[in-house]
């Protein structure tokens, strides 16, 4: 099993969906179930054994600085510092490197909240890495056991685990729940400034790089105020 002591944290986006609940902080700030969602991802990291955690801020990043401060976890946290440009989800990875020492890292949207099956998530993601075939593992979900979400799906599996997009006007099965496990492979060659992770991954997707695990526990799309209490209600029964 591939270990793995450090995570990227995505948390840096605007949370325009959330507000009002981000006009005065930012999403990852918003509580679920009395605990910011930043705090139930930290948890979740600290049960993993990671040892380090790069988090990126852009929106009102005083409070998301404080609030690190003031935790207790026993992460080392790293701020990678957008106040000046917001970096977008590949762009953000690409700034982040230097801080990144380990080849194979986790990473991690700030405002997922999700629940294990039988074995860690994290663990299940370093279990079945495989350092000569992969370049990213991306964590699924069912499109339909996902709570919350309306959407159209996102990808496909083949016999091995590889992913390939939906294609237009059609849906997909599974989901990207905001989790990966990257190796540093995955970030040569970028561009310069702003960008989304999904270049990365296109790249990877024609040379047979991405993968993808199907989740076995709970997890919950969380982008809006309306989302809250169903999640709550859900989370308060497990």
């Amino acid at each position: 099993m591939t270990q793995v002591k450090t995570a990227m944290i995505m948390a840096a986006g605007l949370g325009t969906r959330m507000r009002p609940l981000t006009e005065m902080r930012p999403k990852p700030l918003v509580e679920v179930s009395g605990k910011a969602m930043i705090d139930h991802c930290l948890e979740k990291l600290v049960e993993a054994g990671i040892e380090k955690a790069i988090i990126n801020v852009h929106y009102l990043a005083d409070a998301m600085e404080a609030h690190l401060a003031a935790s207790q976890y026993p992460i080392e946290f790293q701020i990678s510092d957008e106040r000046r440009q917001l970096m977008e989800t590949g762009g953000g990875l690409v700034q982040a490197e230097p801080l990144i020492e380990e080849s194979n890292f986790f990473c991690i949207n700030s405002d997922n909240l999700w629940t294990d099956g039988p074995t860690n998530s994290l663990h299940q993601l370093t279990q079945i890495w495989d350092e000569d075939k992969m370049d990213a593992l991306l964590l699924l979900i069912r499109r339909t056991s996902a709570h919350n979400y309306q959407g159209s799906g996102d990808f496909h599996l083949d016999g091995e685990n590889r992913i390939s997009r939906r294609l237009p006007d059609q849906q997909a099965p599974l989901i990207y729940s905001g989790i990966q496990l990257i190796s540093k492979r995955l970030l040569r060659d970028a561009p310069s400034g702003p960008f989304s992770t999904n270049i990365f991954w296109e790249r990877a997707i024609g040379e047979g790089r991405l993968f993808g695990l199907v989740h076995e526990g709970q997890w919950f799309e969380v982008g809006s105020p309306e989302a809250i209490a169903p999640t709550e209600a859900a989370l308060a029964s497990v």
